[in-house]
């Protein structure tokens, strides 16, 4: 019996009708499939979703030059180690992502970029860890005109705290596997997030910049309509931010 929700390549059954039932089309994990995989099912879900960008995320150089060569219109995150192919959605609400070192910045851009195509707005606020607690004071407001936060962090993963203690926003926490032998490849940020004294701290896997970028981004789409501030661009960001330039329309 056939199922015109499911799209099967053989390789793959695509859930081609999550976008009805959760308002966003299914998106490629590209760690673990071929070149030529990831280009079938790009290709499928763009086909199955005209109006709007499709996402493919962890993507190997391979998987990229594949998928640029055979998809003219792909557009390539180099830094967030993904691709969009299609429109991105207008944005609604701000999601802010907040990160505490440069070592942290492919989770932050799978983060931003994710968010981006799940139709929030993003601001990006780059190198403000703990070490040096000036810089994050300082874009403190910042931090409060978002809809919500996606705070990234290595090492031991404090920064989700101190933020969740300066602010209201929601706010959900990315640790990853940035530190040295005893961080355990982010087993201890994780670990610190779990355990943060600051309440309302949401917390996703070790480097799952793409799982904190859908929330964010979904916590971020509910308050627009409330929100008499959000905008459909990105804001003007102070010193040490920046916006995130995303994929092009």
């Amino acid at each position: 019996m056939s199922d015109d929700r499911i799209h099967d390549l053989g390789y793959a059954r695509l859930d081609t009708n999550r976008a009805a039932r959760t308002g966003d089309p299914e998106v490629v994990y590209g760690a673990g499939k071929t070149p030529d995989q990831v280009v079938g099912i790009l290709r499928a879900l763009r086909a199955a979703h005209p109006e709007r960008a499709v996402l493919a995320t962890r993507l190997a150089p391979e998987a990229v030059e594949a998928v640029t060569a055979a998809i003219p219109d792909a557009v390539v995150d180099a830094e967030a180690r993904a691709v969009t192919v299609g429109r991105l959605p207008d944005a609604a609400g701000t999601v802010t992502i907040v990160s505490a070192g440069t070592s942290d910045a492919p989770v932050a851009a799978e983060a931003a970029l994710t968010a981006r195509v799940y139709g929030a707005g993003v601001v990006r606020v780059n190198d403000v860890g703990v070490a040096g607690l000036h810089r994050v004071l300082s874009v403190r407001d910042e931090l409060e005109r978002a809809d919500c936060l996606v705070v990234v962090a290595g090492m031991e993963g404090a920064l989700p705290s101190v933020v969740g203690g300066l602010t209201g926003t929601p706010l959900v926490a990315v640790p990853t596997s940035v530190g040295y032998g005893a961080s355990f490849g982010g087993i201890a940020a994780l670990l610190g997030m779990l355990n943060s004294c600051a309440p309302g701290v949401t917390v996703v896997n070790i480097d799952n910049g793409f799982g904190a970028g859908v929330f964010a981004a979904r916590v971020a789409r509910n308050a627009a309509p409330h929100n008499d501030s959000s905008a459909t661009a990105p804001r003007e960001t102070p010193r040490n931010s920046q916006t995130n330039p995303g994929v092009a329309p």
